[in-house]
C-alpha cells in the first residue's frame, strides 16, 4: 500500500484519494481548535501561501481523540478559516491512534516513527511526505513550522 492509495473525506463530505496530490509535496497535521498549539494555523496557512505554486499542501486532519476539537469538522474548518484564515483542505474529524485510528495515520505512523514510538502523542504532529509519497519527517507538536520550513524548501 501507498499513500496515494488512501481514500480521505473533507469537512464538507467530499471523499478523494489522495492521488490527488501524486507529485506535490504533503504536509499532513492532525489538527485541533482548542489546543495550545492551535496558533500554529497561522504559520501553517503563511506556508501554504507561500509555496502552494510549487507544488505544497497542508491537509488538516481535525481530531478530537485528545478532547480538544470541536463537535463537528464543519464547525472545525468554519473556526480555522474564520479565527486563522486558513485556505488549505481540512478535512472530517478522525482518529489518530488505536485500532479506529484512519487508514491515513495508520500508515503515516507506520512509515516514521516519533521520539517514543510510533503513536501520535498530541494534536498538531506533522508528517512531511515528498512528491513520491514517501514520509521523509515527523515533528512534534512543539515544533512550529516556521522552524522547519528549510525542510519544506528541500523537497520542493
Amino acid at each position: 500500500m501507498e499513500i496515494y492509495d488512501i481514500e480521505v473525506t473533507t469537512a464538507g463530505g467530499e471523499t478523494y484519494p489522495l492521488s490527488r496530490y501524486k507529485g506535490q509535496v504533503m504536509l499532513i497535521v492532525n489538527t485541533a481548535t482548542h489546543c495550545g498549539f492551535t496558533p500554529q494555523f497561522e504559520e501553517l496557512e503563511k506556508l501554504y501561501q507561500k509555496y502552494k505554486d510549487r507544488g505544497f499542501v497542508v491537509l488538516g486532519f481535525p481530531s478530537n481523540q485528545f478532547k480538544q476539537e470541536l463537535s463537528s469538522a464543519k464547525d472545525a474548518e468554519e473556526a480555522c478559516r474564520l479565527n486563522y484564515g486558513v485556505t488549505f483542505p481540512i478535512h472530517e474529524i478522525v482518529k489518530v491512534n488505536g485500532e479506529n485510528a484512519h487508514p491515513l495515520f495508520q500508515f503515516l505512523t507506520s512509515q516514521s516513527k516519533g521520539v517514543l514510538g510510533s503513536k501520535v502523542k498530541w494534536n498538531f504532529t506533522k508528517f512531511l511526505v515528498d512528491r513520491n509519497g514517501n514520509v521523509v519527517a515527523r515533528f512534534a507538536p512543539i515544533d512550529k513550522p516556521s522552524k522547519f520550513e528549510k525542510e519544506i524548501e528541500k523537497y520542493l
